[in-house]
């Protein structure tokens, strides 16, 4: 008999995550404590719960600017490197206790610098805090896999220092590189020295796209960035009529099979879509387009890996088949080795998905 398809058993299930932010994801806790220790005074609450429920209240306002009030606060306690090691390190040890086995989690270094700590040095507190958590997840018998990704801000100028740091840390635990921030009036061909460095050294990149942007957006993540996986991407669906032909853009995401990185309660939280019954996830999944499942912020959208697809599976009639699919999918787009993604495949996904399957 399978296991029924709920949040207990989907916890125990081997996931994978391509689309999660490591200022989006602290603990209420964290907050409090690295706000004491820094000095910062401007938390709204002043206990875990108050807080994390404050999170989630602003990021669920409607309004732009609670929701970006947010990462003024979980960025302004991650302004010293031990802060930041520190969130790192509990990000792979919650990522690991609700079943992930590999993740990629972005953070955009530039944004914990204005307290003086060197990018350099911001970038390895990250390495160091998901090598120390991963080490400790595998002792607990939870092994796990982190990659970073780096990000460049959009509206920033920092695009070719970023794209420097994701090429000379590369064998040191960053898989790759991503430009988050506005898409609007930022265009991902900007600063096309930068492109052109990751072109050079062969690096993987993945781009924020049709997100509160269309499919202009999505085009010139693919033809300005060369982006092997889309971040969102979900606006694809503008171009995906109920009867009718695909558009020329998404006839070409479908064809090429570029991941979708999907994370529909974000997608709710930020307005895009009413429901996650009314999100295009299940409609996209369904004609073949890359679809993987993400959580994107955990702290503002109060989700974890396991409730986005027990959310999505409920809302959908999903069933393990579906579950196991976005999962190898993720797998197949991650930006790890060869040998990384066929041993987790074979040895760790395919047999935990066989025995929920009974």
């Amino acid at each position: 008999m399978p296991a029924p398809l709920d949040a207990d058993s989907i916890r125990r299930a081997p996931k994978v995550l391509l689309h999660d932010h490591l200022d989006g994801g602290l603990r209420p806790q964290t907050v409090l404590e690295l706000a004491d220790e820094a000095g910062y005074r401007d938390l709204p609450a002043g206990d875990a719960e108050a807080l994390g429920r404050w999170f989630r209240e602003a990021a669920d306002s409607g309004s732009l600017v609670r929701y970006l009030e947010t990462f003024a606060h979980t960025v302004g306690v991650m302004q010293r490197p031990e802060a930041v090691r520190r969130v790192a390190r509990e990000c792979a040890l919650d990522l690991a206790a609700d079943g992930v086995v590999y993740a990629e989690v972005r953070m955009a270094p530039e944004l914990v610098t204005a307290g003086g700590t060197p990018i350099e040095e911001a970038v390895e507190a990250i390495l160091d805090g998901f090598a120390q958590g991963s080490a400790e997840a595998a002792a607990a018998g939870t092994p796990i896999t982190v990659g970073a990704l780096l990000c460049a801000m959009r509206q920033a100028d920092r695009w070719e220092e970023v794209a420097g740091l994701v090429v000379r840390y590369r064998d040191a635990g960053v898989v790759g590189f991503d430009l988050a921030g506005p898409e609007i009036g930022f265009p991902p061909d900007r600063h096309p020295e930068a492109i052109a460095l990751l072109d050079r050294a062969g690096a993987h990149r993945t781009i924020h796209a049709g997100e509160a942007a269309g499919i202009d957006s999505i085009r010139a993540a693919l033809d300005g960035a060369r982006a092997e996986r889309l971040g969102h991407g979900v606006r694809i669906a503008d171009e995906v009529p109920a009867d009718g032909p695909l558009g020329p853009v998404a006839q070409r995401v479908l064809d090429a099979q570029v991941p979708l990185e999907v994370a529909p309660s974000s997608n709710v939280q930020t307005g895009a879509y009413p429901s996650i019954a009314a999100h295009p996830v299940d409609r996209l999944h369904r004609l073949g387009f890359a679809v993987t499942v993400n959580t994107d912020n955990r702290l503002m959208s109060g989700v974890s890996v396991t409730s986005e697809l027990t959310d999505v599976a409920a809302a959908h009639g999903w069933g393990w088949d579906d579950v196991q699919a976005v999962t190898e999918r993720a797998l197949a787009a991650a930006f790890a080795d060869d040998a990384v993604r066929a041993r987790l495949l074979t040895d760790v996904v395919r047999p935990g998905y066989a025995a929920l399957r009974g």
